[in-house]
């Protein structure tokens, strides 16, 4: 079945940074677009970033270009997310998620890492 395992998160201070790390499982990775969503506490789940099936196209949230970058090993079936220059309001639980291969929109997601950005 398919399998969705993050880590990486954490507490960090202002400005700091965290790389979160998803494994994958249960199916053939490199087929399949991948996306970190987030969600705050009150407020709506956003999509963070996605790559797709071959990491030749990445695409991000307007908040956090400049700063985060999405990558995946198509060999040990992992997506990535480098988070630099972290703000108080990136703190969020962080799911990553397979995207369908018609329409994109996640059809698996992860059980979530939280990232919490405070001095």
């Amino acid at each position: 079945q398919v399998q969705l395992v993050e880590s990486g998160g954490g507490l960090v201070q202002p400005g700091g940074s965290l790389r979160l790390s998803c494994a994958a499982s249960g199916f053939t990775f490199s087929s399949y677009a991948m996306s970190w969503y987030r969600q705050a506490p009150g407020k709506e789940r956003e999509l963070v970033a996605g790559i797709s099936s071959t990491g030749s196209r990445t695409n991000y949230v307007d908040s956090v270009k400049g700063r985060f970058t999405i990558s995946r090993d198509n060999v040990k079936n992992t997506v990535d997310l480098q988070m630099n220059s972290l703000k108080p309001e990136d703190t969020a639980m962080y799911h990553c998620t397979r995207l369908r291969r018609i329409g994109f929109s996640p059809d698996y997601w992860g059980q979530g890492t939280q990232v919490t950005v405070s001095s």
